[in-house]
């Protein structure tokens, strides 16, 4: 038998961003039920990102924190600069493997990426290179400021450009009401792979007036979302032992084993 045979899941991310995660604990034999509690939209403005890129030669590192800011950053300079090919780009430095295959996927290349696939190991990593160095950092409009504020300490000039903003997708509260109407229905386990997408849960719980079970396991991809989850009023039952999606899945299986 497979190790989540008919066990019930709840995935919280974007709709655009689900199907890996889904994928693997669907060929695991789960019951996988996604409600996005985030939804990606575009910026209030893209006037910093399309300065930024009017002026890339003026940056020594571009740095990206999230393959959605790729994905933007990519489209808006074939936009602005149809032979992006063959434009210079500055060094690339990324967050972790997923923003890193996005890179790749688009043709450009990685030279740095952090051994812990957080902000501040990120912020470590570049700061070598910080000091009289001007750093383009696209990212989500909202963002912790660990990363800039470190480099900045570090003696880079930092930029910032907005790809994108995380928003509530309302819609998803009907969507958590009916599948927690009945014990059948409810998920053994809920799975947050953002600090955005705990703390969007629980405003969907609260505009629903709608509580959250006690049974229903809660599994976070790593520190900073643990952190959000409890900074909401809950603890995480598991953590990955690294924020990725592989690392997330395995954590699943490793609770869900424990409750066999």
């Amino acid at each position: 038998m497979l190790p989540l045979q008919n066990r019930r899941i709840l995935i919280t991310r974007a709709r655009q961003q689900a199907s890996s995660l889904k994928e693997l604990l669907e060929a695991l034999g789960a019951v996988v039920i996604a409600i996005p509690t985030i939804e990606i939209v575009p910026p209030h403005s893209y006037d910093s990102l399309d300065q930024a890129i009017a002026q890339l030669d003026r940056f020594g590192w571009l740095v990206f924190t999230s393959a959605n800011a790729v994905e933007v950053f990519v489209q808006r300079l074939r936009s602005e600069k149809p032979m992006a090919d063959t434009v210079s780009l500055p060094m690339i430095a990324v967050i972790g493997p997923a923003t890193a295959r996005a890179v790749e996927e688009a043709g450009l290349t990685v030279m740095l990426q952090p051994p812990h696939y957080i902000a501040e190991s990120l912020a470590e990593a570049l700061a070598p290179y910080a000091k009289g160095s001007h750093m383009l950092l696209v990212r989500a409009e909202e963002a912790r400021d660990v990363l800039p504020d470190a480099l900045t300490r570090a003696g880079a000039s930092v930029s910032i450009a907005s790809a994108y903003r995380n928003q509530v997708p309302m819609k998803s509260m009907e969507e958590i009401r009916k599948i927690f109407a009945a014990s059948d229905s409810r998920p053994e386990v809920i799975t947050f792979t953002s600090a955005s997408t705990a703390r969007n849960f629980a405003v969907l719980l609260e505009a629903g007036s709608l509580g959250l079970p006690a049974e229903v396991a809660l599994v976070s991809i790593g520190p900073i979302t643990s952190q959000a989850i409890r900074e909401v009023g809950y603890e995480p039952t598991i953590e990955a032992e690294e924020p990725t999606i592989s690392a997330l899945v395995k954590a699943v299986v490793q609770l869900l084993s424990r409750n066999t």
